[in-house]
């Protein structure tokens, strides 16, 4: 691993893309601390320390801000604005049929869909800024005038666009995909914190305990991530003029999560919605309800599990069409040994994958649960800063940059990391 990391600076392409990055993340973290004009940083801390303390929706937005949030900086509402644009755009694929027609058009198609993305980031981090600004200003009594807030409002926006640009530098000139590169430094952020915290309260033997689990689960996430099904596909032989084309053999990967992170980000939003609501409307009604969904309860476990389980199936037949993937097999004169061509390829790729989605979609929801488990059962404090899909996102987030990386060394002909 060592010698694979010196091959990657002494190529000078991927020494500057690697330093170009690093920047960008340093530009990011400054960013995380330059607080908005107007407000008592103080005041905020001690503010959204306790609502880590009662696992309040802003506590959870605060880890994915990487501190952001709670220090009510100018890139305060992080990453997640672009986030839910880019999943919103996705799922509007399926529903509008020209969002469609632009997937299959290939880079011109993406370039119109990122367009409507970033618009509709901006839109999310206009509703969100105001949100937030009037929610803060009530919690603490500060008696912001209509001027403050529109300031404050303003510069919230434009540290989100910055954000969103400095992903984009990043994808380009960088290594990895930007995005996920800006979410996995937030949430990693967190980690000395993390680590301090649990030192101080728990016992040398239990951390011990703790550091086999972790590696476990790390190792049951590479596992599932790289886990696929792959369904062999032969292609006939075909004469045209005195060319022969055709006759080898390939495969269709199915992976078993299919979905990646995101059944875990709907379900989280979900339970995470009474909760906000009863924030901004504190009603007796929202209150009980949202009393009653505490993270660590039986009760929001069970529903929490159901529903990642649920948006397995629901992400996954939306973004994986088996009749399409089997008229393209028909298209190119291939076919799957023992099925014909057509709807019953259809069929028989909606059945595998429905089979293999369901010991995905349960693992997702172990991951979830396992760490509010412990930390319900042995207060460990690194499980408040790192839940299920903290874990998810860095793993995966890793492995895609290394593969990246193995790529780029591969190509110029250098040994990659992995064997």
């Amino acid at each position: 691993m060592f010698k694979a990391l010196r091959n990657v600076f002494k190529v000078p392409d991927l020494r500057k893309r690697i330093l170009f990055t690093l920047l960008i993340i340093a530009i990011y973290r400054f960013g995380c601390f330059v607080p908005v004009p107007g407000i008592d940083i103080g005041v905020i801390k001690e503010l959204f320390k306790q609502f880590a303390e009662k696992g309040n929706v802003f506590g959870f937005m605060d880890i994915f801000a990487g501190g952001a949030l709670s220090n009510f900086a100018v890139f305060a509402l992080g990453i997640m604005p672009y986030i839910t644009a880019s999943i919103i755009m996705q799922l509007l694929t399926i529903v509008i049929p020209k969002l469609g027609e632009w997937a299959k058009e290939g880079e011109s198609g993406q370039k119109k869909i990122t367009q409507w993305t970033r618009y509709m980031t901006l839109g999310l981090a206009i509703v969100q800024s105001m949100a937030t600004t009037v929610f803060v200003d009530r919690q603490l009594n500060l008696g912001l005038s209509l001027m403050n807030r529109f300031l404050v409002i303003v510069t919230l926006v434009a540290g989100t666009v910055l954000i969103m640009w400095l992903g984009e530098l990043i994808t380009q000139k960088g290594i990895g995909n930007g995005m996920s590169i800006i979410i996995t430094v937030s949430i990693l952020s967190k980690f000395p914190e993390a680590v301090i915290q649990t030192f101080q309260i728990v016992s040398p033997y239990l951390i011990v305990l703790l550091a086999v689990v972790i590696i476990l689960v790390f190792i049951a996430i590479v596992v599932i991530e790289k886990g696929q099904r792959r369904i062999p596909v032969q292609y006939a032989k075909r004469v045209v003029g005195r060319k022969m084309y055709g006759g080898q053999s390939t495969y269709i990967p199915l992976k078993v999560n299919q979905s990646g992170v995101i059944p875990i980000i709907f379900a989280a939003s979900v339970l995470m919605f009474p909760a906000t609501l009863a924030q901004f409307f504190p009603t007796k009604t929202f209150q009980i309800i949202s009393n009653f969904l505490v993270p660590t309860s039986p009760v929001y476990m069970t529903i929490y599990g159901l529903l990642i389980i649920f948006f397995s199936y629901f992400y996954t037949a939306v973004t994986f069409n088996p009749i399409d993937i089997a008229d393209n097999v028909k298209k190119y004169g291939g076919f799957i040994p023992g099925v014909r061509p057509g709807k019953p390829t259809a069929v028989y790729l909606n059945n595998i994958l429905n089979r293999i989605t369901l010991p995905g979609s349960v693992f997702l929801a172990l991951i979830a649960l396992l760490p509010t488990v412990i930390m319900a059962t042995l207060n460990v404090p690194f499980f408040k800063h790192f839940g299920g899909i903290s874990l998810l996102i860095i793993v995966g987030v890793s492995l895609e940059t290394v593969q990246q990386l193995e790529s780029q060394l591969l190509m110029r002909h250098y040994e990659g990391f992995l064997k």
